[in-house]
């Protein structure tokens, strides 16, 4: 039985956030990705001063990154805003320039919020670029899995193993995916 999906079974929200993430292949090394945030607001409600505050959009905004190399890395990046609250917060998308020659590597949420968190730029749009980097591997990996390449004989050769050792409770470093990672790396070096 789960108690929480129980206690809200029979409620409707009042506020949705959607995150989508695509991939596009530009060429052989590169890719484009592109990451949308989307804010409704199910049910009225008022504003600090008493305004009353309509249902809706309330955030609906894109970031666009062409990454590539290896480390993989953010090489070119754009943002757009079709739907915002304020009318200023179109001012912080050129601060999304600040990750242009980032990788996403180990440590690359804490980077994006030293370079776009707080005053430096705008909440939502650090949110998802954060969001994005994971959307970004899995995307850079898919495109790489597309060709057939020979058997890694190290683990240097596992291209974004940074990233995800240490990314959660199975990839520990000593972990049971890292240890089948370097049981099938010692078969392979047996058998050639």
């Amino acid at each position: 039985m789960s108690r929480l999906k129980d206690l809200v079974k029979n409620e409707d929200p009042v506020h949705e956030r959607r995150m989508e993430f695509r991939s596009y292949p530009l060429d052989k090394k590169g890719l484009i990705v592109e990451g949308w945030l989307r804010d409704e607001r199910f049910v009225p409600g008022y504003i600090w001063d008493g305004t009353p505050r309509q249902t809706g959009m309330v955030h609906w905004m894109c970031v666009r990154m062409l990454v590539g190399q290896a480390p993989l890395t953010i090489l070119e990046v754009e943002a757009e805003m079709p739907g915002v609250p304020h009318e200023l917060c179109t001012t912080t998308m050129q601060a999304v320039k600040k990750i242009v020659g980032l990788s996403i590597s180990a440590g690359y949420s804490e980077k994006v919020h030293e370079l776009l968190g707080g005053i430096r730029g705008c909440t939502h749009l650090t949110h998802l670029i954060v969001s994005m980097g994971p959307a970004a591997l899995h995307g850079y990996a898919t495109q790489q899995a597309r060709k057939h390449r020979p058997m890694p004989s190290s683990l240097d050769e596992l291209p974004g193993l940074d990233y995800i050792i240490n990314s959660c409770a199975l990839w520990k470093e000593d972990g049971p995916l890292m240890q089948s990672v370097l049981d099938t790396l010692k078969r392979h070096e047996k058998d050639a």
